[in-house]
């Protein structure tokens, strides 16, 4: 067998930890092979928040042209161009892959090698039939959508969220099982580009991650604007039919015909053909990388960043274990994945921002607790836009004043929320932004407002 290559790092997977990662190793002086086997960029560039948010925005576009009676703008008829939509959203992917791509191509002490990397041993890697050694290794594989085995699904075309990006017109009737976050933005987002579109959950309401009231604020949005909710579909099947396909939810509910199909159920990390046993890299049951609070894996060379280590299934939470990694290493800055607080955001319009825990984990918790909740109706900026779905709630701990969860559902709620999140980081009292002088008019002047509302949690 050949020599291997040398280098100081290794990183397999250029999605959010491992471009920037290498930057910094490279910086320091260090030599770095990062490898990628498909699409540098990783998901959000590729397949997640890039293309997704950018088809938000277009079906946004469409939303508001047809409501322009509302605010005394007369705009006609309305029509969605599937192709240039797609076309938008492939020219900002391609400008951001590429940017990407060429960072790491022009970066000096880094090699971008493209194919599919695994362990020989704890050292060495093997490329292609190319060996590669390093004295650390860092993985950022990522993952991907998995579509169980309902009956009648593999005799069906189904998109996963991949590609579903690839439609360049609308479907008649797209079916989404699933009622989580990837499944409601492609919901209402076909349904404003003019798609019918049913959703179908197995369990009892959307986002079971949430408390009920958002789940059922949430249902309420939807269908709102026409998208048809199927609850508690225990029973999935599928029959395949000439002009497309049938599921039928649950024993003894009428079959549903659809034109299209997404299947977006949850995703699996991309360790099975890794070679994981070679270096001895334990994984947990669901094949995640077990990691400690540092990120470094079973193996004391090796560390696992992103999607793969079952931390956070984001690009922020991504982007912030390239953090941990780069300050614990170079910078004599010890940081802890415990140390940061949850936080996520549902990219439905309007969107949910979230912080911390939900107000029924503080509940089940036994902790006492205050708890504000405050309707959208009572928001200027939202009356003022005419956007007043959905509500704002805070969960304070009654003894230290600190606030242990949030949830911002409309408009503006991505952004509002970092308001809170910020002083749950800081671990200030809920008085450091209860008395803080806000702008007028904004969304956020209402969060000191929301907190000086707080009553006992019950």
């Amino acid at each position: 067998m050949a020599e291997p290559e040398r280098f100081d790092a290794i990183i397999v997977g250029a999605g959010q930890a491992g471009p920037s990662l290498a930057g910094r190793l490279t910086t320091a002086g260090s030599t770095v092979a990062v490898i990628e086997r498909k699409l540098v960029g990783g998901t959000c560039v590729n397949t997640g928040c890039i293309p997704t948010k950018t088809l938000v925005a277009s079906a946004h576009a469409a939303h508001l042209a047809r409501r322009g009676a509302e605010y005394g703008v007369s705009t006609g008829e309305v029509t969605v161009d599937m192709v240039k939509v797609k076309a938008r959203k492939d020219g900002i992917i391609g400008d951001d892959r590429h940017g990407v791509e060429a960072w790491l191509e022009g970066m000096d002490g880094a090699s971008l090698i493209r194919g599919h990397a695994r362990f020989v041993d704890p050292h060495t890697m093997e490329v292609d039939g190319r060996l590669l050694r390093a004295d650390r290794i860092f993985l950022n594989v990522g993952g991907r959508a998995v579509a169980p085995d309902f009956p009648g699904l593999a005799d069906i075309d189904y998109l996963t969220n991949v590609g579903i990006l690839e439609l360049d017109s609308v479907p008649e009737h797209l079916v989404i099982i699933g009622g989580s976050y990837i499944a409601l933005e492609f919901a209402q987002m076909y349904r404003r580009f003019g798609a019918r579109v049913t959703v179908v959950e197995r369990g009892p309401r959307l986002t079971s991650r949430e408390d009920e009231d958002i789940s059922a604020a949430i249902k309420d949005i939807l269908e709102a604007e026409g998208i048809d909710i199927v609850l508690n579909a225990t029973g999935i099947r599928f029959a395949k039919r000439d002009n497309g396909f049938e599921v039928v939810p649950a024993d003894g509910a009428a079959p549903i015909a659809g034109t299209h199909l997404l299947v977006a159920v949850g995703r699996v990390p991309n360790t099975d053909d890794l070679g994981l046993e070679n270096a001895g890299v334990q994984t947990d049951k669901r094949g995640y990388i077990v990691v400690d609070d540092e990120l470094r894996t079973s193996v004391e060379h090796i560390w696992a960043m992103g999607d793969c280590n079952g931390k956070g299934a984001f690009t922020h939470t991504s982007y912030n274990d390239y953090e941990i990694v780069a300050a614990n290493l170079l910078d004599d800055d010890p940081r802890r994945v415990s140390d940061r607080v949850p936080t996520y955001a549902l990219f439905i319009d309007p969107p949910l921002g979230r912080a911390g825990l939900t107000v029924d984990q503080v509940r089940a918790s036994g902790r006492k607790a205050l708890v504000a909740k405050r309707p959208m109706t009572r928001v200027g900026r939202a009356v003022e836009k005419g956007e007043t779905q959905g509500f704002m709630k805070v969960v304070v701990d009654a003894e230290t004043e600190e606030i242990l969860g949030a949830a911002v559902l409309g408009v503006g709620g991505d952004e509002v929320i970092h308001s809170i999140l910020d002083v749950m980081t800081a671990k200030l009292p809920y008085t450091a932004i209860s008395r803080t002088m806000h702008i007028h008019p904004t969304v956020s002047e209402l969060v000191p407002t929301l907190l000086q509302d707080l009553q006992p949690l019950d």
